[in-house]
């Protein structure tokens, strides 16, 4: 690995806690593997709540100053992160290729969409506002302030390993938090080579630290240490709801970024072009494996055969392979259950009624790679309905209404992402409107940037990321009432 980067000292192996690279107390590693030939990267400490309770302490430590820090040199210190990230893109986008499997191409689009964060939270330190209410009371004066929440728990996932991060990080920082950052297991190394940049950046020993390791024993740690404030978690369901009811012991707050079943709607009015375009944008962007992608496509049946023509005729041109290679559309699944679980899913549709219109299987021996699959026919009694797919499997359901379609894609357990096709402006008002989700794409399927609020209702979680609300994720507010 080494070899393919110009800054090698940005391939970090050991956790980073008050300043200092250290390893597991009892010396346990964990073996990091590439999807992409189920090689040996590195290894990384296997830490656990002793290591955890000491990041959790010094993070506290460094609270007092940082919190009280000016909003201009707190802000300064992430100008230079930002602008050392955009240094060091190419290494960085490299490291994501090697322990995530996405393609150079989208590694690079990742780091771009991580320093977009630094940049806009540098820029919201600055706007941290209070207000001066008018009394109802002579001589009595309301003001109402915002401080920092106080150590934040962070614990992120393996597909977007930077931007989960930094995304997160880059709005505690400006609002004068000071973090413990869990990475995923699969894909630590992202975390640490931001963590080896934030150093140099500036940042005082303790604000920033990284424990690596299983979850358990870290996230326990985390969830049970009243020093810890807040946890900031994107994950499943399946664990949100889990660190949700370990951080009730402390009522910590909370924001989860969950588990999503994007319903994706092309009406018979729509632009098919554009929707095609989008679809497939949406579903083999990091090939499947976001919480936004499309899991459930939905075509009025009046263009059902026709949009389904042009899909396998662009899903052809799909090509999986080196992620290296500047013209791999896709890379490989992060691991051997993810092969797992999709097989699953498409032998359970299929035994359903569903037919396996291209591909449908893994692909090569190599590495986790699985073919770019369309599914057709499906109906909601397939567990594929339900489930958050996280692969490169499109999964088509003819409908016949607008109100039917709406009462389809309402039909689960997730609210995070949604899209609908349509040139009529006054349909696009109603079904956006309808749809239970935190987001919806309209004649659009990226929809993740540093400006809008990213975030779910129902089971897809609570609080929102980026834009002018993410910074009040990591703030309290104080009410202050004077007799002058």
């Amino acid at each position: 690995m080494l070899e393919k980067l110009a800054d090698k000292k940005l391939f970090r192996t050991k956790s980073y806690i008050a300043g200092s690279w250290c390893d597991a107390d009892n010396h346990n590693i964990i073996e990091v593997i590439n999807p992409s030939n189920k090689q040996v990267i590195g290894t990384i400490p296997n830490m656990g709540e002793a290591e955890t309770k000491r990041a959790i302490d010094y993070a506290y430590g460094a609270l007092e100053n940082w919190k009280w820090t000016s909003v201009k040199d707190r802000a300064d210190i992430l100008y230079k992160w930002y602008d050392l990230i955009l240094a060091n893109r190419d290494d960085l986008a490299t490291i994501i290729v090697l322990e995530q499997g996405k393609t150079i191409t989208e590694a690079h689009k990742e780091i771009a969409y991580s320093a977009s964060f630094v940049k806009w939270f540098a820029e919201e330190a600055r706007r941290i506002y209070g207000k001066i209410i008018p009394s109802p009371i002579k001589n009595q004066k309301i003001m109402v302030t915002s401080e920092a929440v106080g150590v934040v728990g962070i614990i992120t996932p393996w597909n977007f390993p930077s931007s989960m991060i930094i995304r997160k990080v880059s709005a505690a920082f400006a609002a004068g938090c000071t973090v413990v950052i869990k990475p995923s297991e699969l894909t630590p190394y992202s975390a640490l080579a931001l963590g080896e940049l934030a150093s140099r950046a500036g940042f005082p020993d303790g604000v920033l630290n990284i424990v690596t390791g299983e979850a358990g024993a870290i996230a326990g740690e985390l969830t049970s240490n009243k020093i810890v404030k807040k946890i900031s978690f994107t994950g499943s369901t399946r664990v949100g709801k889990l660190l949700m009811s370990q951080a009730a012991g402390n009522i910590q707050r909370l924001s989860l970024e969950l588990g999503g079943n994007a319903p994706f709607i092309i009406f018979d009015d729509a632009d098919l072009d554009v929707a095609l375009n989008c679809l497939i944008a949406g579903k083999f962007r990091n090939n499947g494996q976001s919480c936004v992608s499309p899991n459930r496509i939905y075509l009025q049946k009046t263009i059902y055969e026709k949009f389904i023509d042009k899909l396998t005729n662009e899903i052809n041109k799909v090509k999986l392979g080196d992620c290296f290679d500047k013209d791999a559309t896709i890379g490989p699944l992060i691991n051997q259950a993810s092969i797992d679980k999709i097989t699953y899913l498409i032998k359970d549709a299929v035994s359903k009624g569903a037919k396996i219109f291209s591909g449908g299987s893994k692909a090569g021996e190599d590495g986790y790679f699985f073919q770019p699959t369309i599914l057709v026919d499906a109906n909601h009694q397939m567990e594929i309905a339900a489930t958050e797919i996280f692969g490169p499997v499109m999964v088509i359901y003819p409908f016949e209404t607008e109100d039917q379609v709406i009462k389809l894609a309402n039909d689960t357990d997730y609210g995070l992402a949604s899209y609908i096709f349509s040139k009529d402006y006054a349909r696009i008002y109603r079904v956006s409107d309808a749809l239970e989700y935190g987001m919806v794409g309209i004649n659009e399927a990226i929809i993740s940037n540093e400006i809008g609020p990213f975030g779910g209702i129902k089971q897809s979680g609570m609080g929102r990321e980026g834009s002018y609300l993410g910074i009040n994720e990591y703030l309290n507010i104080k009410y202050k009432c004077w007799n002058v």
